[in-house]
């Protein structure tokens, strides 16, 4: 079958034109007590690899590689139920509970104390959640006396005799978790949560006032309340939180091209979500300017086996649940995503990859085993590494496309960043055609002088190529040959379903 023709797609990449900084925060990722994330996943202490503290070093350094800068936790749905001092003190002594959310049972070997000093060995930021579920104001200032106080109190003198003999003086905290979905324990009307919200928000700045507090957005934009939320729940807490989540998924129901539409579609939610901010802030004519935690984003395949739930009275220890294999495709998408959260970097503040590791995660592990990366690992990793200094506003000129619900998408989505310190500019560029390469010709004068320090794309004539622990090298980000810089103009050749990454070293 003969290829089309490329198609062209043009940019102008200019260091005057800006969007805002490069957040280290859009680099999160998420731990929750969900299937094999924490138990084989981040904790294993039976394991070879396990350090002194049962964490597995393994997991641990290809964290550090991934990039991750923030870590969200405990959950997710599970903090809806979750007890947190069930998961601090003498291991022996802590109870085993029932997670109603993933059906399952957890022993509470690793709770707060456990989470604080992983972090601290991942060298990440930790972000806690509070219970707003079955759980409400009091609960949530007990947690921030243990986790932040140093010292002189009951509750953080009990951290001390844990071992901690410092707060961890943790600063990001989630009001919550999608408490709009009725699948969550303690579902509440935005009304009912937003007033919840306001009163714990109040409490916890008594103890704390410089807390980033992150208020509970839309589980997604398909939701039926999307938006009317939004407005209830700023109308409550618009004053108390810094920021609003925003959560959402992206499945391959068969239609490749309409998995490729997953950046257009994110960037379609975040304007409708900053809409709403500011209609709220408008209304109540404050000078204070809420912004965007998405804090859950990745691609999920919920509708497949692996991510059914348990039944029935059988409540296992760390089931196999929502073990999702990334193809290349899905990689790409990954990568489409990120490019979407850094091109919106003035509204979205910080963001979450769900999940870390084994649950619909970029790292896999196996019991006793080896520890692997899937293909959606590789453009987190190198964006992470490379994005910089300020986000530049690109001028785009690209063909269109269509799946098979979503019309008239730019193929080409693309964000550069410019870290005038380092003398670097990186243009990050996505072919979101499912079928036709595209020929980019990237306007780049306005940088000065420039030279191609490294261009690599990730695609494959597969797009649905998946890596294993048997396999997992053989398709990695390779270099695209085809990038030259000449006059002021840089062009390069870019695959159907690719993701590319191009680094410039820049002067006058």
């Amino acid at each position: 079958m003969t290829q089309p023709e490329p198609a062209a797609a043009r940019i102008t990449v200019d260091p005057s034109f800006t969007v805002g900084p490069v957040r280290r925060r859009t680099f999160g990722a998420f731990v929750e007590h969900l299937g094999r994330c924490v138990y084989t996943g981040i904790f294993e202490p039976e394991h070879h690899d396990a350090d002194e503290d049962g964490f597995r070093t393994d997991v641990l350094e290809l964290t550090r590689e991934l990039g991750v800068s923030t870590v969200r936790y405990p959950g997710g749905n599970f903090v809806s139920g979750y007890r947190w001092e069930d998961g601090v003190g003498p291991v022996d002594r802590r109870p085993v509970r029932l997670d109603l959310a993933w059906h399952s049972t957890d022993p509470n070997t690793v709770g707060v104390d456990e989470f604080a000093k992983w972090s601290a060995k991942a060298g990440v930021e930790p972000m806690m959640a509070v219970n707003l579920g079955t759980r409400g104001v009091q609960e949530a200032l007990d947690l921030v006396e243990y986790c932040n106080i140093d010292g002189g109190t009951a509750l953080s003198e009990q951290r001390r005799a844990n071992g901690a003999a410092n707060g961890y003086g943790i600063k990001m905290w989630c009001l919550g978790n999608e408490m709009d979905g009725p699948w969550q324990i303690g579902h509440k009307n935005a009304l009912e949560y937003g007033r919840l919200a306001a009163d714990t928000a109040r409490a916890m700045r008594m103890i704390e006032p410089g807390l980033e507090l992150v208020a509970c957005g839309s589980s997604g934009p398909t939701m039926p309340t999307f938006g009317e939320w939004e407005r209830v729940v700023l109308s409550e807490t618009y004053e108390l939180v810094d920021l609003i989540s925003a959560h959402q998924y992206f499945e391959d129901f068969g239609d490749l091209q309409e998995h490729l539409a997953a950046g257009h579609k994110m960037e379609a939610f975040i304007h409708d979500i900053v809409s709403h901010i500011d209609h709220v802030k408008s209304v109540k004519k404050s000078t204070k300017q809420v912004n965007i935690s998405f804090d859950e984003w990745n691609v999920w395949h919920m509708s497949r086996d692996e991510s059914k739930v348990p039944t029935g009275r059988d409540w296992p220890v760390a089931p196999v649940l929502l073990e999702d294999t990334y193809t290349v495709a899905d990689a790409v998408v990954v990568g489409d995503l990120l490019v979407t959260l850094l091109r919106n970097t003035d509204r979205v503040h910080s963001a979450s990859l769900a999940q870390l590791v084994n649950v619909i995660a970029p790292i896999m592990t196996e019991p006793g085993g080896r520890a692997w990366k899937q293909t959606t690992f590789h453009p987190f990793a190198l964006t992470s590494r490379h994005a910089s200094g300020t986000v530049l506003q690109l001028a785009v000129e690209s063909p269109l496309v269509s799946g098979g619900k979503t019309a008239d998408f730019a193929a080409l989505s693309a964000v550069a960043t410019y870290d005038a310190d380092k003398g670097e500019a990186v243009v990050f560029v996505v072919n979101r055609s499912a079928g036709q390469a595209l020929t980019l010709d990237a306007a780049v004068a306005g940088l000065g002088n420039t030279k191609v320090v490294e261009a690599v794309t990730y695609a494959n004539k597969d797009p649905y190529w998946q890596a294993s622990a048997d396999d997992s090298t053989s398709v990695l980000p390779s270099e695209n040959g085809t990038v030259k810089v000449d006059g002021g103009r840089l062009t390069a050749e870019l695959p159907a379903v690719s993701w590319s990454m191009i680094r410039l070293a820049v002067g006058a």
